[in-house]
Protein backbone atom coordinates (compact mmCIF):
# COMPACT_ATOMS: atom_id res chain seq x y z
CA UNK A 1 0.00 0.00 0.00
CA UNK A 2 1.33 3.43 -0.96
CA UNK A 3 1.52 6.02 1.84
CA UNK A 4 0.24 9.38 0.57
CA UNK A 5 2.21 12.25 2.14
CA UNK A 6 1.45 15.97 2.19
CA UNK A 7 4.32 18.36 3.05
CA UNK A 8 3.86 21.79 4.69
CA UNK A 9 6.92 24.01 5.23
CA UNK A 10 7.43 27.71 4.55
CA UNK A 11 10.90 27.13 3.07
CA UNK A 12 10.86 26.16 -0.61
CA UNK A 13 14.26 24.48 -0.39
CA UNK A 14 13.18 22.30 2.54
CA UNK A 15 10.02 21.15 0.75
CA UNK A 16 11.90 20.50 -2.49
CA UNK A 17 14.63 18.56 -0.67
CA UNK A 18 12.16 16.35 1.20
CA UNK A 19 10.13 15.69 -1.96
CA UNK A 20 13.27 14.63 -3.87
CA UNK A 21 14.45 12.34 -1.09
CA UNK A 22 11.06 10.69 -0.65
CA UNK A 23 10.80 10.16 -4.41
CA UNK A 24 13.18 7.17 -4.06
CA UNK A 25 10.77 5.38 -1.70
CA UNK A 26 8.52 2.98 -3.63
CA UNK A 27 5.90 2.88 -0.85
CA UNK A 28 5.64 6.68 -0.38
CA UNK A 29 4.01 9.23 -2.70
CA UNK A 30 4.03 13.00 -2.11
CA UNK A 31 0.55 14.16 -3.16
CA UNK A 32 0.80 17.86 -2.33
CA UNK A 33 2.64 20.67 -0.60
CA UNK A 34 1.95 23.99 1.16
CA UNK A 35 3.96 26.93 2.47
CA UNK A 36 1.78 27.90 5.45
CA UNK A 37 -0.70 26.42 7.92
CA UNK A 38 -3.80 27.79 6.20
CA UNK A 39 -2.75 26.37 2.82
CA UNK A 40 -1.93 23.07 4.52
CA UNK A 41 -5.47 22.74 5.85
CA UNK A 42 -6.92 23.41 2.38
CA UNK A 43 -4.44 21.02 0.77
CA UNK A 44 -5.22 18.23 3.21
CA UNK A 45 -8.91 18.59 2.43
CA UNK A 46 -8.18 18.47 -1.30
CA UNK A 47 -5.64 15.60 -1.40
CA UNK A 48 -6.74 13.50 1.62
CA UNK A 49 -3.22 12.22 2.47
CA UNK A 50 -2.39 9.47 4.95
CA UNK A 51 0.39 11.48 6.60
CA UNK A 52 1.02 15.24 6.86
CA UNK A 53 4.64 16.29 7.38
CA UNK A 54 4.17 19.67 9.05
CA UNK A 55 6.67 22.38 9.96
CA UNK A 56 6.05 23.83 13.43
CA UNK A 57 7.08 27.41 12.59
CA UNK A 58 5.16 28.81 9.65
CA UNK A 59 3.70 32.26 8.87
CA UNK A 60 -0.02 33.14 9.20
CA UNK A 61 -0.84 29.94 11.09
CA UNK A 62 1.73 27.87 12.98
CA UNK A 63 2.01 24.09 12.98
CA UNK A 64 0.36 23.76 16.38
CA UNK A 65 -2.89 25.40 15.31
CA UNK A 66 -2.77 23.68 11.91
CA UNK A 67 -2.37 20.29 13.62
CA UNK A 68 -5.33 20.99 15.90
CA UNK A 69 -7.59 21.89 12.97
CA UNK A 70 -6.46 19.01 10.77
CA UNK A 71 -7.13 16.54 13.58
CA UNK A 72 -10.53 18.08 14.31
CA UNK A 73 -11.74 17.52 10.75
CA UNK A 74 -9.63 14.49 9.72
CA UNK A 75 -8.87 12.41 12.81
CA UNK A 76 -7.75 9.49 10.61
CA UNK A 77 -4.88 11.51 9.08
CA UNK A 78 -1.53 11.20 10.84
CA UNK A 79 0.55 14.31 11.55
CA UNK A 80 4.34 14.25 11.78
CA UNK A 81 5.71 17.55 13.15
CA UNK A 82 9.02 18.82 11.80
CA UNK A 83 11.05 21.58 13.44
CA UNK A 84 14.53 22.87 14.16
CA UNK A 85 13.31 23.50 17.72
CA UNK A 86 13.05 20.68 20.23
CA UNK A 87 12.79 22.73 23.43
CA UNK A 88 9.84 23.42 25.73
CA UNK A 89 6.98 24.02 25.29
CA UNK A 90 6.75 22.85 21.67
CA UNK A 91 6.72 19.05 22.18
CA UNK A 92 4.05 19.11 24.88
CA UNK A 93 1.89 21.60 22.97
CA UNK A 94 2.10 19.55 19.78
CA UNK A 95 1.20 16.38 21.64
CA UNK A 96 -1.89 18.04 23.06
CA UNK A 97 -2.76 19.35 19.59
CA UNK A 98 -2.75 15.73 18.38
CA UNK A 99 0.53 15.03 16.57
CA UNK A 100 1.45 11.40 16.03
CA UNK A 101 5.18 12.06 15.80
CA UNK A 102 7.79 14.81 16.08
CA UNK A 103 11.22 14.91 14.43
CA UNK A 104 13.82 17.65 14.15
CA UNK A 105 15.16 19.11 10.92
CA UNK A 106 18.50 17.47 11.70
CA UNK A 107 16.87 14.08 11.15
CA UNK A 108 18.27 12.08 8.23
CA UNK A 109 16.06 10.70 5.48
CA UNK A 110 16.18 7.12 6.80
CA UNK A 111 14.79 8.20 10.17
CA UNK A 112 12.17 10.41 8.51
CA UNK A 113 10.97 7.46 6.43
CA UNK A 114 10.86 5.24 9.53
CA UNK A 115 8.78 7.89 11.29
CA UNK A 116 6.34 8.16 8.36
CA UNK A 117 5.91 4.40 8.14
CA UNK A 118 5.51 3.96 11.88
CA UNK A 119 2.83 6.60 12.41
CA UNK A 120 1.01 5.42 9.26
CA UNK A 121 0.89 1.96 10.85
CA UNK A 122 -0.73 3.44 13.96
CA UNK A 123 2.32 3.99 16.15
CA UNK A 124 4.06 7.10 17.43
CA UNK A 125 7.55 8.34 16.62
CA UNK A 126 9.78 10.89 18.35
CA UNK A 127 13.36 11.61 17.36
CA UNK A 128 16.12 11.25 19.93
CA UNK A 129 16.27 15.00 20.72
CA UNK A 130 12.53 15.13 21.35
CA UNK A 131 12.52 12.01 23.52
CA UNK A 132 15.44 13.45 25.51
CA UNK A 133 13.50 16.67 26.00
CA UNK A 134 10.52 14.76 27.41
CA UNK A 135 12.80 12.90 29.82
CA UNK A 136 14.48 16.09 31.02
CA UNK A 137 11.18 17.89 31.39
CA UNK A 138 9.74 15.03 33.39
CA UNK A 139 12.72 15.11 35.76
CA UNK A 140 13.20 18.90 35.92
CA UNK A 141 9.87 20.59 35.41
CA UNK A 142 10.87 23.40 37.76
CA UNK A 143 13.51 24.61 35.28
CA UNK A 144 10.85 25.52 32.73
CA UNK A 145 9.83 29.18 33.18
CA UNK A 146 6.74 28.54 31.04
CA UNK A 147 5.44 25.59 33.10
CA UNK A 148 2.76 27.69 34.82
CA UNK A 149 1.24 28.88 31.53
CA UNK A 150 -1.83 27.18 30.09
CA UNK A 151 -1.60 25.64 26.60
CA UNK A 152 -3.46 28.60 25.08
CA UNK A 153 -1.23 31.08 26.92
CA UNK A 154 1.85 29.28 25.56
CA UNK A 155 0.41 29.46 22.07
CA UNK A 156 -0.24 33.20 22.38
CA UNK A 157 3.26 33.69 23.82
CA UNK A 158 4.81 31.97 20.79
CA UNK A 159 2.81 34.20 18.47
CA UNK A 160 3.86 37.34 20.37
CA UNK A 161 7.57 36.50 20.22
CA UNK A 162 7.19 35.73 16.51
CA UNK A 163 6.13 39.38 16.03
CA UNK A 164 2.41 38.85 15.45
CA UNK A 165 0.15 41.66 16.62
CA UNK A 166 -3.05 41.35 18.63
CA UNK A 167 -5.34 41.45 15.58
CA UNK A 168 -3.35 38.77 13.75
CA UNK A 169 -3.38 36.49 16.79
CA UNK A 170 -7.12 37.01 17.26
CA UNK A 171 -7.84 36.11 13.63
CA UNK A 172 -5.74 32.94 13.75
CA UNK A 173 -7.27 31.71 17.00
CA UNK A 174 -10.82 32.81 16.15
CA UNK A 175 -11.13 34.91 19.31
CA UNK A 176 -11.61 38.63 19.93
CA UNK A 177 -8.68 41.04 20.36
CA UNK A 178 -9.95 41.59 23.90
CA UNK A 179 -9.51 37.87 24.64
CA UNK A 180 -5.97 38.00 23.24
CA UNK A 181 -5.16 40.94 25.52
CA UNK A 182 -6.50 38.95 28.46
CA UNK A 183 -4.07 36.14 27.61
CA UNK A 184 -1.25 38.70 27.30
CA UNK A 185 -2.06 40.06 30.75
CA UNK A 186 -2.05 36.55 32.27
CA UNK A 187 1.28 35.71 30.61
CA UNK A 188 3.02 38.80 31.99
CA UNK A 189 1.38 38.32 35.38
CA UNK A 190 2.73 34.76 35.65
CA UNK A 191 6.21 35.74 34.43
CA UNK A 192 6.43 38.92 36.51
CA UNK A 193 8.70 37.24 39.09
CA UNK A 194 11.27 36.78 36.30
CA UNK A 195 11.18 40.51 35.54
CA UNK A 196 9.26 40.02 32.29
CA UNK A 197 7.16 43.15 31.72
CA UNK A 198 7.49 43.81 27.96
CA UNK A 199 7.43 42.04 24.61
CA UNK A 200 11.17 42.68 24.25
CA UNK A 201 11.99 40.93 27.54
CA UNK A 202 9.57 38.13 26.66
CA UNK A 203 11.39 37.63 23.36
CA UNK A 204 14.77 37.53 25.12
CA UNK A 205 13.43 34.89 27.52
CA UNK A 206 12.13 32.86 24.58
CA UNK A 207 15.54 33.10 22.88
CA UNK A 208 17.37 31.95 26.01
CA UNK A 209 15.15 28.89 26.33
CA UNK A 210 15.20 27.98 22.65
CA UNK A 211 11.58 28.77 21.78
CA UNK A 212 12.76 30.88 18.88
CA UNK A 213 16.06 31.25 17.09
CA UNK A 214 17.93 34.46 16.34
CA UNK A 215 18.40 35.23 12.66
Amino acid sequence: MTIKVFIADDHDLVRTGIIRMLADMTDIEVVGEASCGESAILGVKQHNPNVVLLDVNMPNMDGIEATRRIKQSHDNIKVLALSSLSSSPYPAMLLKAGVDGYITKGTNIDEMVRAIRKIHAGGRYFSHEIAEHFAQNYLQDSDDPFATLSEREKQVLLMIVNCQNTQEIAEQLFVSPKTVNTYRYRIFEKLEKLGIDSDVKLTHLALRHGLIQSN
